[in-house]
This record gives C-alpha cells, structure tokens and sequence, in this order.
C-alpha cells in the first residue's frame, strides 16, 4: 500500500472526527464563494450601489478568508492531540519521521481539497436561490440574473488551496520533537489537580462588573470614547473568568459535602474542573468570537431600524416639495404640475397642503422664518400634530427635536426690525411637520400679513398619498429625475418618503446582507471549536465510564452526568457571550438614545435557539458514542 493510498484511507476511517471541520471548512468555502459570486456579478459592477455592493463583498471575502486560517490552524491542532497515540503505533512499527509528516500532510490536503470542491458545489447547485435572496435583501433594481462564475470559482479554488496547503505545512511543523513515548501515552498521561488563583478569580468578577458598569453608566458621546478600555477589561475579565474563576468556584463547590455528595454531583464536579481548566481558552475564543457576531448583527439590525423609524417619524407626508425664495414662480409651478400629474397618472387618491414661510428681520440683526398659524394648523392636523393656539401678538414657537438631535424651544420675545411688533412666544411646538429644521414662529394670520411683502419666501407643498394606491416608489425615482433634469439645484428641495427609503434599504440591505454571513460564519466557528473540543475528550470518556460503570454506574446515571456535562460546556461560553451582547447593545442604546430592546432580543434569542438546536444533536450522538464502549 502506498503512503497515498494510506493517507487516504485513514480519512475515511476517521471520518466521524473529521466531519465537523470537513463541514465546518465546506460551509466557509461555500459562503466565499457566495461573496465571490456577487463581487464578480456583471449586474453588480455598474454605477454607485451596485458597485459598492462589489466592493462590500471583496471586504468580506477577506474577512471570511482571515478567519477560515485561524479557524483550520486550530482545529487541525485540536485533531493531531486526538491521534497521538495513532501516531505512536506507526512510528513504533518502522514509520519514519518524514513518513509521518508527509502522511500528516496529505491528509490534510485530501481533506481540504474534498472541503473547497464540496463547498464549490454546494455554492453553484443554489447559486440561483441564493441569487434570488440577495436580490430582494438588497432590493436591486434589475434582476441578478444566474452566471457561470468562472472568476469566483477560481479565486475561490485557488485561495482556500493556497490556504490548506499552508495550513498543512503549520501542522506538520507541529509533530517535531515529539518523541514516541510522548505519542504512545497521548492524552493517558496523568493531569495534575487543576488549581485556581483566588486573587485572580476575584479580578475577574472585578473587572466584568467594572467593565459592565461603565458600559452601562456612559451616555452620548461618551459610550464612543469608552468603547476601547471598557473592551480591553471585558476581555481580559472574560479570560480570567475561564481559567480561573470557573476552577475556583468548581473546587470551592467541594467543600460542600451535601451537594458535592449528592446523587451523581461527585462524578459530575470531580471531572468538570479538569476539563474547565483544558477547555478555559476555547470557552474564551468562543465567547468573544460569539460576541462579535451577536454585537454586529445586532447593531447593524439596530441601525437599519432606528433610522428607517427616524425617516418615517420625521417625514409624515408621502411627497414633500419645499420652493426657495430664489426658484422662479414658473419652474415652481411647473414642477407642481409635473408632481400632480404623476401622482394624478398613477390614480393615487392624496391631498395637498401649502404653507407661505416669510424669513423676518429681527432687531438683533438674524433673521426668523414666520409661518401662518392657518397653514400650520392645517398641515400639522394631517400629520397629527399638536397645533398652535395664538392670537393678536402672541406666538407659538416650533422647534426640530429626534432621538439624535436633543434641544428645547426659547420662549424669550423677539422685536421685530421692520415694524414696531414684538413676538410674544406663549407656547412651544415639537413638530417636523415642515421641512424646517430650525426655530421658526407660527403667527396669527392678521399679524402674519402685517409683515413686509419684501421679506424673502420659501413655499411649503405637502402630498398626503393614502398608502397603497400608487407605487410611490417608482412615482418618486421618476419625479426626482425629471425635477433635477433643470438644473435649478439649490433653488427648490424635492423629497419622497417611499422612495428614500428604498434608498436607504437598498444600502443597509448590502450591509446587513454581508454583515449577517460574516456573523453566522463566526457563530459556526464558535460552535464548531466546542465540537472540536469535546471529541477530543471522547476516548478519554470511554475509558474513565468503563471504570466507573464497573462500580455500579448505571446507563441511565451516565447519560445524566453527561448530559450535564455537555449542557456546560456548550451553554456557558454562550451565557457569556450573550451577557456580552447584550450589555453592548444596551450601550448603543444610550450611544444613539434610542430602544434597540426588540431588535437586541430578536438576534439575541436566535442564536441562542441555534445554540439548543446545536446541543440536542450533539448530545445525542456523544451519548451514543460513549454508550456503545
């Protein structure tokens, strides 16, 4: 038998072992191709969004890319810890240190070959579906149409083969200096008593709460600038709170002889600080790698949600046309005209409100913007305002306030330049309903009218679309079009609601579409470090439940201990890592003063049903495995 052939069949042999990181490296693989599709997608490399979209999926080809390394160096790490002793037994029976090497080599080039084709594969037979998703995610104007990605395929091929090959060079760098007694005893040799540092598990809970109590304390501006220490403490409290805290508290849990002696806890607490200790720094990559995905998705949702509200709270008319002072009365009245008739073509059933805003010269030598408290009135009752209640010289005083943008009104009087009138302010208005976004003065139409006829003037049109009767959509991208086609910019200001907001998903769309794949890839990483993690202990497991089934452990008792076991291992790196995510998110919220709570709940909840999903189906075949021993 060749070394080849060898090589070969003992993939196959160890394809149970091998399967979570043959799968874990196809799904990798599957998803750069995916970018690598769209990044070369004729439809895709045209003007503006679609080009940004082509540059959004190079930067997280790259991404994927980096992570795919560390992510195969550590679990091909992980795996040659299982089959030293393997190892052992071939050099004992004549196997020479290069043979081995390059056993050790083609294995993890057959595996990663078979993992970048697989991949490949699964890429093209849904490239259509994908195409489709992503088309409608994006809300792309022309239809992504199925090509044959020659230039993804090939980049795709050659890159994660550049990267096995590196890979496989790093672990065989990893098998020199090991002598045969080391690969004989593999991971039989006794582990000395795991020992916990009361000082540093201490610092541990110190730093996470001092870590979480800034994060939650700061406000505004100030959660940006204590973004990087408050991340710097976390992490490191988070590595202390595995190595250290967890082993501290597991063999504190000892001195307690009702609960340590109770029932199947002996076996369960006697062999979970061993594996705590070993598993302390795959808990930690875990749990950080599982916060970066909660985190950024749950931002990037936050985000598209906070400003698509933001929009439609702040723009309550469907179509909105604001003409200045320096736009002549004929393009004015031409571009209503253009605005009536599409809205008119398409059989939309809207109203139509109007409003004079006069800029007055005030004694201080500024300027203030006056509306008529009938057109005020009449425009904010559409958008459900509050309204202004003056008469003779009294005035109601409007002003621009979001979530992002926080003031409150002056309610001092204000001398008019030109006359002899003074503004007595007797009310305050929050309201967006104009597209004012200063103070301006809402006046009785009497005093509204005594003001000088020079004073310059902008006029307000308002088109209040009952939803659903038109596609506002393609009506707004058609009227912006031939509305800037005169070249009076700066004169006139033209806004559709619908239509921004196509805008604004079609961008958050690319965002979200890269930012939700980058963030499942290193959720399945995470997920797959644990596998990687506990089928490494899975011989040890057979040979410790053989002993102690001998003295009367029952099947059932075993399955429970395991259970438990499993249920640990899998769920605290994530309790962690969900603790984490939401902390961050609750400090956006104070960044951006805005309730991200169903969106944090939303990302955060479904992860954790994946984690479940991910746990049963684990458990269930490790308990099998053990069983069958």
């Amino acid at each position: 038998m060749t070394l080849r052939r060898f090589a070969f069949n003992n993939v196959l042999r160890n394809s149970r072992i091998y399967a979570a990181y043959f799968l874990s490296s196809a799904f990798s693989v599957m998803v750069f191709f995916v970018y690598s599709m769209f990044a070369f997608h004729p439809g895709l490399n045209g003007e503006t969004i679609q080009s940004d979209v082509s540059m959004a999926m190079h930067f997280a080809e790259a991404i994927i890319y980096a992570f795919s390394f560390f992510f195969v160096l550590y679990s091909m790490g992980a795996f040659l810890k299982t089959r030293k002793k393997e190892f052992g037994v071939l050099v004992m029976h004549g196997m020479s240190n290069m043979q081995l090497r390059g056993l050790v080599f083609m294995e993890n080039m057959i595996i990663g070959f078979a993992a970048t084709v697989t991949g490949i594969g699964i890429g093209l037979v849904f490239a259509k579906l994908i195409l489709l998703v992503a088309q409608n995610a994006l809300r792309l104007d022309q239809t992504l149409t199925f090509y044959f990605p020659a230039s993804a395929l090939g980049l795709t091929f050659g890159a994660f083969m550049v990267l096995f090959f590196a890979i496989s060079l790093f672990t065989v760098a990893i098998l020199r200096g090991h002598k045969l007694i080391d690969l004989l005893k593999g991971s039989t040799k006794p582990k000395p008593a795991p020992m916990a540092s009361a000082f540093l598990s201490w610092a541990a809970v110190l730093l996470l709460a001092g870590g979480y109590a800034a994060a939650l304390s700061v406000k505004g501006t100030l959660v940006v600038y204590a973004m990087i220490p408050v991340t710097l403490v976390v992490i490191v409290g988070t590595y202390f709170l595995f190595t250290q805290l967890s082993v501290y508290l597991i063999n504190r849990s000892r001195g307690n002889r009702a609960f340590f002696w109770r029932r199947t806890n002996l076996v369960l607490f006697s062999d979970l600080a061993y594996r705590m200790k070993d598993n302390a720094r795959t808990f930690f990559m875990v749990a950080i790698l599982s916060t970066v995905a909660f985190s950024a998705i749950g931002s990037l949702i936050g985000f598209k949600s906070m400003y698509t509200n933001i929009v439609k709270d702040e723009n309550p008319f469907a179509i909105e046309y604001m003409s200045s002072a320096g736009n002549p009365s004929e393009l004015s009245a031409r571009h209503l005209d253009l605005i009536d008739g599409a809205l008119a073509e398409s059989g939309a059933d809207y109203l139509k409100y109007e409003a004079d805003i006069k800029y007055a010269k005030l004694e201080s030598g500024q300027t203030a913007a006056v509306v008529k408290a009938s057109e005020f009135n009449s425009i904010a009752k559409a958008a459900g305002e509050k309204l202004a209640e003056v008469r003779g010289n009294e005035a109601a005083v409007v002003y621009y306030n979001n979530s992002l943008y926080k003031k409150s009104a002056d309610l001092s009087d204000v001398a008019l330049a030109d006359s002899k009138v003074s503004l007595h302010p007797v009310q305050a208005i929050q309201s967006v309903s104009l597209r004012i976004f200063g103070d301006y003065y809402v006046v009785p139409d009497p005093l509204y009218e005594q003001l000088g006829s020079g004073e310059k003037v902008d006029r307000f049109h308002a088109f209040d679309v009952r939803h659903g009767s038109a596609d506002l959509v393609e009506i707004g991208e058609r009227l912006e079009k031939e509305l800037n086609q005169d070249g009076a910019n700066g004169r006139f200001d033209f806004f559709s609601l619908d239509y921004q907001l196509f805008l604004l998903d079609q961008a958050y769309g690319m965002i979200l579409f890269v930012g939700l794949f980058i963030g499942i890839v290193f959720f399945v990483g995470a997920g797959s470090f644990l596998y990687f993690r506990l089928y490494t202990d899975l011989e040890e497991d057979k040979r410790k439940f053989q002993a102690i089934r001998k003295l009367g452990l029952s099947d059932r008792e075993m399955s429970r201990v395991l259970t438990k076991q499993i249920l640990l291992l899998f769920f605290v790196p994530i309790l962690v890592a969900v603790v984490h995510g939401a902390v961050a998110l609750t400090a956006l919220q104070h960044l951006f003063d805005y309730g991200l709570l169903r969106e944090s709940s939303l990302v955060l909840g479904a992860f954790v049903l994946i984690q479940i999903v991910y746990y049963l189906l684990i458990r269930t075949s490790y308990i099998a495995n053990v069983k069958r021993a």
